[in-house]
């Protein structure tokens, strides 16, 4: 199906001023699902970018191919002036500027909360253990969970090991987060502190995709609300425009649904 009677076209940052630039984006699964059909997104720097959708249309994936953990078969996507290739440097590059938080945490269970955050840049930053702890207790303290360092993560509820998860992403200091349905195993009231945690992040001035339904975070903290169906784009708008004036019908009956 041709994306071009969509109603995106007024809303794309152009390629010269965009961090993220998915151009005609194509994935296929075995060969014969098509679970990206053309997909086209540019996201500025410093710029919120929420994707809805609902369940099975490609928006996991599609945010999975912008630091290559999902492979994709046709089209181009640059990340910060790096074209995602299937050059490995190209993807430690890219990966090294991309924090990823997911809907399971995958801390590990025998590190305290301060080791599971400190790792990553001890390892492949090649900071000192003092250094990298440094910058660990300051994340923690910003993501509001600094007196729990030493803990491990089975003595956390579920919305602090989540903040916990945030924190490790960040202490890699990377240009782009991206959330892929970072509430969606929660139990309802830790939902609030993660995406208190997560406006705050916004509101520094940090690039994020997130792929979500918590309407209310998407009204408040989105530049931009993409709207994904059957693997392609079907609508892109401000927040305002997005749930109080959608153009497209398989858009009103997605929010008739969840609003």
């Amino acid at each position: 199906m041709d994306q071009s009677h969509f109603a995106i076209a007024n809303n794309q940052p152009s390629e010269l001023e965009s961090i993220i630039v998915a151009k005609d984006v194509e994935k296929w699964y075995d060969n014969n699902f098509h679970v990206l059909r053309g997909v086209n997104l540019q996201v500025k720097t410093q710029e919120v970018v929420v994707i809805m959708g609902p369940s099975g249309s490609g928006k996991s994936t599609f945010i999975r191919t912008f630091n290559a953990l999902e492979p994709y078969q046709k089209g181009s996507i640059t990340v910060d002036g790096i074209e995602l290739s299937r050059d490995l440097k190209n993807i430690e590059a890219i990966r090294r500027e991309v924090g990823m938080v997911f809907q399971q945490f995958n801390l590990f269970p025998h590190l305290t909360v301060l080791d599971n955050v400190t790792l990553a840049p001890i390892w492949v930053r090649k900071r000192s253990k003092a250094k990298a702890e440094e910058i660990a207790m300051q994340l923690l303290e910003k993501v509001g969970i600094l007196e729990q360092s030493h803990k491990y993560p089975g003595q956390l509820s579920g919305g602090q090991q989540q903040r916990v998860a945030i924190a490790r992403a960040l202490a890699m200091q990377p240009k782009i987060m991206l959330f892929d349905e970072p509430t969606s195993a929660l139990d309802p009231e830790m939902v609030r502190e993660v995406l208190e945690t997560m406006r705050n992040l916004a509101d520094s001035g940090m690039t994020m995709v997130c792929v979500t339904h918590e309407v209310g975070f998407a009204r408040e903290v989105a530049d931009r609300v993409v709207f994904m169906d059957e693997g392609m784009v079907v609508e892109i708008a401000t927040p305002e425009d997005f749930f109080n004036n959608p153009q497209e019908e398989r858009t009103k009956k997605f929010l008739s649904q969840i609003l």
